[in-house]
């Protein structure tokens, strides 16, 4: 896959699961919106939004779900705007890990403490891992740009030419 297409890859998950976090966030305050992903007793948003379990250090799931796609943006604008850089690069990468190991902790607490799975967190979710795909491979093709460009370029070294004359 060419570099231009996993970065539109990355750009659409990360807007796809914006839009959903701010769903999220919709059906959180509007028990109306909860019925339109409430498909079974186990499928549920409505049981895991009533749960009491849908905060993280004092901040609301879906708000850590809008924040970390809006700061994902972002970073993979500076990535491509400095294609060469590898730090914005691996800066994503990093931010994308972080953001899949809290998303594990999310399904966790959906799935061993509340018995529920939130269709929309769930796809959220799994823009979450989409983008984190993305970057890694970005992270990975920039890196070898990078340390090819750094290489020396091949010759004779000036201890192989022998004395001057």
């Amino acid at each position: 896959m060419r570099t231009a297409s996993v970065r539109s890859a990355v750009y659409l998950a990360a807007g796809l699961g914006l839009l959903v976090s701010l769903f999220a966030a919709a059906e959180f305050y509007t028990a109306s919106l909860r019925s339109v992903c409430s498909l079974s007793q186990f499928f549920s948003c409505a049981t895991v939004d009533t749960s009491g379990r849908t905060s993280t250090l004092g901040i609301p799931d879906y708000a850590w779900g809008i924040g970390g796609f809006v700061v994902l943006l972002v970073v993979a604008g500076l990535a491509e705007r400095s294609p060469r850089d590898v730090r914005p690069a691996y800066l994503l990468a990093g931010l994308a890990t972080a953001a899949v190991a809290l998303s594990a902790y999310f399904i966790y607490v959906q799935l061993a403490e509340i018995h529920a799975l939130c269709v929309v967190c769930a796809s959220a979710e799994t823009f979450g891992v989409v983008v984190w795909a993305g970057a890694v491979t970005l992270a990975l093709r920039t890196g070898r740009r990078g340390r090819a460009r750094d290489e020396p370029i091949p010759g004779p070294r000036s201890e192989d030419r022998g004395p001057s004359s």
